[in-house]
């Protein structure tokens, strides 16, 4: 097997199409802030765990017409960009899978974009332990989701078409599906992620040094 590669399956952070449940809070304009800030964190971890030459991003829509485009076109220098497929998020997550899969021939360790706090010996410690085809990772999320993936082969996800996201038994869902698929399922720790206010507050105060707490200390003010 050839060492992993990382993907971030991801939005670009334009106002009113990312972080909507949060932008009902605080706003679309801030949400969007945050988000891109969210972004550049993973993007710069990603990078300094994967080399940015290991890094795809699968992206929906376009970072040039986004917050910060500038500091997000400069973060993903180097990375190889798909752009997302599908008519649903699940159906885009297993064709990025594929995509970088097949662009790397390597396993592909996924995260997506709301977890700024993730840190590189996570990441590498999942890409570690993808020594076989029918190797799968999943790092858990605290409201019942998950925030990383990572699969020895692709045809693993291809039952995650099939797995409603976002709800409280996603992650249990995918679980299964990937023990259907084959899998010898390993965890790695449980984050929260960020969907309301409250994991906003909760992740800025865990990272504090982080561009995502900067972000939000402004929106709060």
């Amino acid at each position: 097997m050839r060492p992993a590669v990382m993907l971030v399956v991801a939005k670009a952070p334009v106002a009113g199409r990312v972080k909507t449940r949060l932008g009902r809070d605080i706003g679309m304009d801030r949400a969007a802030r945050l988000a891109a800030a969210s972004l550049l964190d993973t993007l710069s971890v990603c990078a300094s765990a994967y080399g940015a030459e290991r890094c795809h991003l699968a992206l929906h829509g376009v970072l040039a017409q986004s917050e910060r485009a500038d500091e997000l076109l400069d973060a993903t220098e180097g990375w190889v960009v798909h752009p997302q497929r599908g008519n649903d998020f699940a159906a885009r997550l297993v064709n990025a899978h594929h995509d970088a899969a097949v662009a790397s021939a390597a396993p592909v360790v996924q995260v997506g974009m709301d977890t700024p706090h993730l840190d590189s010996v996570t990441l590498t410690e999942a890409g570690s332990r993808l020594r076989h085809r029918d190797d799968a990772v999943l790092g858990p999320a605290a409201d019942g989701g998950w925030w990383l993936l990572g699969v020895g082969g692709p045809h693993l996800v291809d039952g995650l078409g099939e797995v409603p996201m976002s709800t409280a038994r996603t992650g249990d869902l995918t679980r299964e599906a990937l023990v259907r698929a084959g899998a010898r399922v390993s965890d790695v720790e449980t984050l929260r992620d960020v969907d309301e206010v409250e994991d906003a507050e909760s992740v800025a105060s865990t990272a504090p040094h982080s561009r995502f707490a900067r972000a939000f200390l402004e929106v709060a003010r």
